[in-house]
């Protein structure tokens, strides 16, 4: 776990898939095609108080979607790449942008297509119910699935790391 908590102190870039990792990967579609989404509100929490600490946060999703947008605007984040089933590209357009090395970003992923951009990462995370193959691969696994705490769980893991949940959590 040592080893987790050097790579989570060194991390200045979270970037989150959004199904099964924001959400539970559920997708529900009413009659005139509009697409709906669940988000757990700690999750929410726990994103806006990690970006209070200075650490930025981004989403790069395959599907396209407005409510991720909206959901995205509403926690501050406007690094939101949409319809990227191979995320490789917008990784290194964001990376490059931001001016960061591999090991200054932490990847949160749930399935297959994530692995290009986790094995490039300095903090590759998976949530608990993660793909086998993406568990293999991560340097940590959260105990909470996608859309049910996991997100919260890197945020304070990453707060922790970095000597700065104490004092975000001396607010409440």
């Amino acid at each position: 776990m040592q080893e987790v908590r050097d790579r989570a102190a060194r991390i200045r870039l979270v970037i989150f898939d959004v199904d099964g990792v924001l959400t539970d990967g559920s997708l529900f579609l009413g009659d005139d095609g509009q697409e709906y989404k669940a988000f757990n509100s700690r999750d929410g929490h726990g994103m806006v108080m990690l970006q209070e600490t200075g650490v930025r946060l981004a989403v790069i999703t395959g599907r396209t979607s407005n409510v991720v947008q909206m959901r995205m605007e509403s926690l501050g984040i406007s690094d939101v790449y949409q319809g990227y089933r191979q995320k490789l590209p917008a990784y290194e357009e964001l990376r490059q942008r931001l001016n960061l090395t591999d090991d200054a970003v932490a990847y949160v992923g749930d399935d297959v297509v994530d692995l290009p951009v986790m094995r490039r990462v300095g903090l590759a995370i998976a949530v608990a119910d993660a793909h086998p193959a993406l568990r293999a691969l991560a340097h940590w696994t959260t105990a909470a699935p996608g859309g049910r705490g996991a997100a919260r769980e890197v945020c304070e893991l990453l707060m922790e790391a970095q000597g700065s949940l104490a004092s975000m959590m001396a607010h409440y």
